[in-house]
C-alpha cells in the first residue's frame, strides 16, 4: 500500500491537471475538510481511475506467483509442455501496446468509461493475480489504498521539495519481489486551511 501510494502521488505531482481534478472530485463528494470514509469510495470514480492507472503502470509485484501447466497447452502459438513453470509478468502486461492504447503515459481517464478492473476478471490488469491464487489481501489493499490516497489528497496540498520539478521526478523503478521507486518521493504536505 505504501509503495502504491508513493507511485500514485508521484504520478499526480507530475501531472498537476490530473491532481487538481482528483482533488476537485474529492471536494465534491467528501467536502474540503471532511474525512474520506469507506462509504465514499463507490462515489469517487476518478479516484478509482487514478488507482487503477497507478496499479497498471506500477503493479506492486511485477512477477505474479509461478503457475504450472497441468497439461500440454497451446497459447498464442506457443507450445507449453505439461509441468512447465510459468511466470506472469504483470508489469509488462500493463505496458503492452497490443493491450493498451498509448500505454506509457499516466491517463486515469482511460478507466472512466471502462469496465476493466484489477480484481482478477480482466487479464489486461492483474496486479493482484487472478483465479484461485490471487492475492488474499486484495479487499483490504483496495480499501486502504483508496482511503489513504483520498485522505492525503483531500486534506493536504502537495509541493515538491528541493530542486525537484514535475519534469525531474525520478520515475525509475527498482525491481525486486516488489517494485519500488529508485529515489523516494520527497513532497511537502501543506494542511488545507480550516
Amino acid at each position: 500500500t505504501s509503495s502504491s501510494t508513493e507511485w500514485a502521488l508521484s504520478e499526480l505531482l507530475r501531472s498537476p491537471e490530473t491532481l487538481n481534478k482528483a482533488k476537485a472530485k474529492l471536494a465534491q463528494v467528501v467536502g474540503p475538510k471532511g474525512m474520506v470514509e469507506e462509504s465514499d469510495i463507490a462515489n469517487l470514480p476518478y479516484l478509482q481511475a487514478v488507482i487503477k492507472e497507478t496499479l497498471r503502470l506500477h503493479p506492486p509485484v511485477p512477477l505474479l506467483l509461478p503457475r504450472s501447466a497441468i497439461e500440454d497447452t497451446k497459447f498464442r502459438g506457443y507450445h507449453i509442455p505439461k509441468d512447465t513453470q510459468l511466470l506472469v509478468n504483470a508489469w509488462a502486461i500493463g505496458r503492452d501496446p497490443d493491450v493498451w492504447n498509448d500505454p506509457l503515459p499516466f491517463k486515469p481517464e482511460r478507466f472512466l468509461d471502462s469496465t476493466v478492473d484489477y480484481k482478477g476478471q480482466h487479464h489486461e490488469s492483474i496486479p493482484f493475480g487472478a483465479g484461485r491464487r490471487m492475492c488474499v489481501g486484495l479487499p483490504l489493499g483496495h480499501r486502504i489504498l483508496h482511503l489513504t490516497l483520498g485522505s492525503l489528497l483531500n486534506e493536504f496540498d502537495w509541493e515538491l521539495c528541493g530542486n525537484v520539478s514535475k519534469e525531474s521526478i525520478n520515475m525509475n523503478d527498482r525491481l525486486g519481489v516488489t517494485i519500488r521507486k529508485v529515489e523516494p518521493l520527497f513532497a511537502l504536505p501543506k494542511r488545507l486551511l480550516e
